[in-house]
């Protein structure tokens, strides 16, 4: 009996692990803009080159583009040098506004107005 606890709550260890680490996977940003309802207000990894940069302040955006499409990403961690290779992760969001600061920040018109990923954190190599 208690061999057989030890194997239920070893399977479950292992469970939680795969399904915490398929929830947090590395996606393209084709998959995210293919289809961006199963991601909204998701995190997702995404890795590829910044091609864009804006910072202001400790925060910006950047543009990561990984061959299979582009994303905006929105930072309050500072922003990676253009040509930096990233991996970042974050929270999808659609419809991304800079509230106050949206009148003084002259960052592109597609940040305000189409799909950002909020980054939580990120890694340049």
């Amino acid at each position: 009996m208690n061999g057989s606890i030890i194997k239920r709550a070893g399977l479950l260890v292992l469970l939680i692990g795969a399904l915490s680490s398929a929830a947090c996977a590395s996606r393209s940003i084709n998959q995210v803009l293919a289809d961006p309802s199963r991601y909204t207000n998701k995190e997702v990894k995404l890795s590829g080159s910044v091609v864009d940069s804006y910072s202001a302040l400790g925060r910006g955006a950047y543009q990561l583009d990984d061959n299979t499409g582009r994303l905006w990403i929105v930072s309050d961690k500072g922003v990676p040098r253009k040509g930096a290779r990233v991996d970042v992760k974050g929270t999808v969001r659609e419809g991304f506004g800079l509230g106050s600061f949206g009148d003084r920040i002259n960052l592109p018109p597609a940040i305000g107005s189409g799909l950002v990923l909020m980054e939580s954190s990120h890694t340049a190599k």
